[in-house]
């Protein structure tokens, strides 16, 4: 089973990042690329990306003949999606063992920040009735 698991954050949780010192940093560095290298060789591992923050993001709608129509920048966004893993796990306790631990990534002096990590299953096909 496939599943997303989606890193949310905050304005003031990023901007709070850009203050830590670089020891602090790197140790969040090391421990995503340590559990990155676990889930790949566990062969778990699918995709992982962190993404740009919100003043850079852009809402597309269709307009007239297919023409995208934008919306945006949203810089005022109370959360936002920060980063995403996808894994392919047997069962969801595997998934949810996995987002704790992304979940556990350190903050300042290592203390574990608890980040709230959405689990949602990727669906193939719609559900069986």
């Amino acid at each position: 089973m496939k599943y997303i698991l989606l890193m949310s954050s905050t304005k003031r949780g990023i901007d709070g990042y850009g203050t830590w010192a670089k020891k602090d940093k790197d140790a969040v560095m090391a421990f995503m690329t340590r559990l990155r290298n676990d889930l790949t060789d566990s062969g778990e591992l699918v995709a992982t990306d962190g993404l740009a923050v919100p003043d850079q993001a852009v809402v597309v709608r269709s307009g007239k003949d297919g023409a995208p129509i934008t919306d945006g920048v949203f810089p005022e966004s109370k959360e936002f999606l920060a980063g995403y893993w996808i894994i392919d796990v047997k069962s969801p306790e595997r998934a949810y063992a996995i987002a704790a631990r992304v979940s556990a990534l350190p903050g300042p002096d290592g203390a574990p920040v608890g980040m709230p990590i959405e689990v949602r299953q990727i669906m193939s096909r719609p559900p069986e009735k």
